[in-house]
């Protein structure tokens, strides 16, 4: 098992520096351990390095693996939700990065206000236009922000997005600005600040560049557990 206490404690840092560059405090980002196909022993290792937040891609590997954890973390869904499985997400999930459509927001909220629960909600939008990225069209987000606002069960809370992969982090740095962008523009448009409190950017390979871009929430998996057997 890779030295996930260390792992963690170096991403930290990383973080506070780019933070610092950007102008930020570091407490203004936070690092979510993204622990898909990763083992329980393993999160419980990062647990027992400070961290509390943390990320499943898979309703139902998290069906498996949230139960077997301590109570008390707080667990992100920040893969593409089916419909279909969003009546297993309010006993898994306090946030969920990837609601894409109106239907999907409709249904969330149903679900989570059936066993009366709130949950922080983030739009995932596909800024790439790539056939293989979920998310909606950038002029969707505002239509999606305002269903679940006059939900009672779902708090939206900002923006997500995924860029196309590059191994340069270079790269990713033109959609990590238009999601900021974008985040502009529907303030601009009258949305409360509240609801776009958040842009969830960056992974293992660019999180510092999504951080000098604003980013508040930044998804890490590889840089905390390790690389992963899939």
């Amino acid at each position: 098992m890779a030295d996930i206490v260390s792992n963690l404690k170096r991403v930290k840092e990383r973080v506070a520096a780019a933070a610092a560059r950007a102008g930020r405090p570091p407490g203004t980002v936070l690092v979510l351990a993204v622990s898909k196909t990763v083992p329980t022993e393993a999160v419980l290792e990062a647990v027992r390095g400070g961290q509390t937040h943390f990320g499943e891609n898979r309703v139902q590997e998290a069906r498996d693996k949230i139960p077997l954890l301590p109570e008390g973390l707080t667990w992100h869904l920040v893969g593409h939700l089916q419909k279909n499985k969003a009546r297993y997400c309010p006993e898994l999930f306090s946030w969920i990065h990837s609601i894409d459509s109106v239907e999907l927001a409709l249904e969330v909220a149903r679900r989570y206000q059936g066993k009366g629960r709130v949950c922080r909600t983030l739009v995932q939008v596909s800024l790439s236009g790539e056939e293989s990225k979920f998310g909606c069209k950038p002029a969707a987000a505002a239509g999606i922000i305002r269903t679940l606002m006059e939900q009672e069960s779902t708090r939206p809370v900002g923006l997500m997005t995924m860029p196309p992969y590059d191994p340069d982090p270079e790269t990713a740095r033109p959609w990590f600005q238009g999601l900021r962008s974008l985040r502009d523009d529907l303030l601009r448009q009258g949305l409360p600040p509240e609801t776009l409190a958040e842009l969830s950017m960056g992974m293992t390979g660019d999180f510092e560049v999504a951080i000098e871009e604003g980013a508040t929430i930044v998804r890490i998996g590889t840089a905390v557990f390790g690389e992963r057997g899939y």
